[in-house]
């Protein structure tokens, strides 16, 4: 009884009206994605901005992290917006970061999103996640969807498109702005550097770094992406040099916390260098953060459960960090980068 209860609520948590006197939210929609590189459709999620009030649900909240607010299916606004490809991290999801998506909405973006196969919360795979360029792709399916669509498509500004991702999906951003990655260089970062949280991840799974898939190397550009932004990106030692001398579209990168726990993550002079190689790039350093705090905030039961769960301590910022803090942080660089 207490089961069914608790389910009966939750839906209808969903079904609350929007209260008049509160601030216009953003619009939120789900869509299914067809891909010839996807054996099955892919879900994606639409935030924009809101012209109308429908019903207010929760994107993303579970017993662990807070959700988001959202107006489910709320009309657009008129005009035409600027838009985002957003990419998620291994093991993470596109909904676990509405709070970027909606923030983004709220200052009149259209954010798009997808959750990768073989690379979501539940299903991340080390083989499947190293096929970079079906995790591009499945953006660029996304996109093709939108733009065909008779009512939203008109709304998005062609001009200002920006593929935008966190971890892995920060090197699928930069895969869809045009960067590649050579198998054999990553190869040999993970020989020198065996302890870092990529490696073990892939070393974990049935993948040979010496024979990489091929996709992993593969030309993933979409011509329509004028700019990219990558926060704590992937793979950062492993970009060939052709490919970073061709990327001429505008490049931020966001580091969060001036030591990475993830490497690759760290493209200063220090690092990878990544940004000085780029023809057209900055970094932006927000600190006290690390790569874990880009996650949505956490309930005040998080941390316990995922301790109880032997879990990742992803609800565990370093000393000083306000988790809320660091995400207004980003939203303002991303804002101020992309000029909305």
């Amino acid at each position: 009884m207490k089961r069914l209860l608790l389910s009966f609520l939750s839906v209808l948590t969903f079904a609350i009206p929007a209260l008049a006197d509160e601030p216009q939210l953003p619009g939120y929609e789900r869509l299914a994605v067809e891909s010839a590189q996807r054996p099955a459709l892919l879900e994606a999620t639409l935030w924009y901005p809101a012209k109308t009030r429908s019903y207010r649900g929760i994107v993303g909240g579970n017993a662990v992290f807070k959700g988001t607010s959202g107006l489910m299916g709320a009309r657009i606004a008129d005009g035409k917006f600027p838009l985002f490809l957003f990419s998620h991290g291994s093991g993470g999801n596109m909904d676990n970061s509405a709070w970027l998506m909606a923030a983004l909405a709220e200052r009149g973006a259209m954010v798009l999103a997808v959750n990768h196969p073989g690379s979501t919360t539940g299903d991340s795979s080390p083989r499947a996640s190293a096929v970079l360029d079906k995790r591009a792709s499945d953006l660029s399916a996304a996109l093709d969807l939108l733009l065909t669509d008779p009512v939203l498509g008109p709304h998005v500004d062609q001009s200002a498109v920006t593929a935008i991702g966190f971890s892995l999906g920060g090197g699928t951003a930069l895969n869809l702005a045009g960067l590649q990655f050579d198998g054999a260089d990553f190869a040999d970062y993970c020989r020198a550097s065996p302890a870092q949280l990529d490696c073990v991840f892939l070393s974990k799974g049935n993948l040979d770094l010496e024979h990489l898939p091929e996709g992993f190397s593969a030309d993933a550009r979409d011509e329509r992406v004028s700019r990219a932004i990558a926060i704590d990106p992937g793979f950062t030692y492993a970009a060939t040099e052709n490919s970073i001398d061709a990327v001429k579209s505008p490049v931020l990168v966001i580091n969060l916390g001036e030591k990475n726990l993830m490497k690759a993550a760290d493209v200063s002079e220090t690092g990878s260098n990544l940004v000085a190689r780029l023809p057209d790039a900055e970094r932006v350093v927000i600190a006290p953060a690390h790569h874990f705090t880009f996650l949505a905030e956490c309930t005040p039961d998080g941390a316990a459960l995922l301790a109880e769960e032997q879990d990742d301590p992803v609800c565990d910022d370093p000393e000083g960090a306000d988790r809320a803090s660091v995400h207004a942080r980003v939203v303002d660089a991303i804002t101020r980068f992309s000029g909305l």
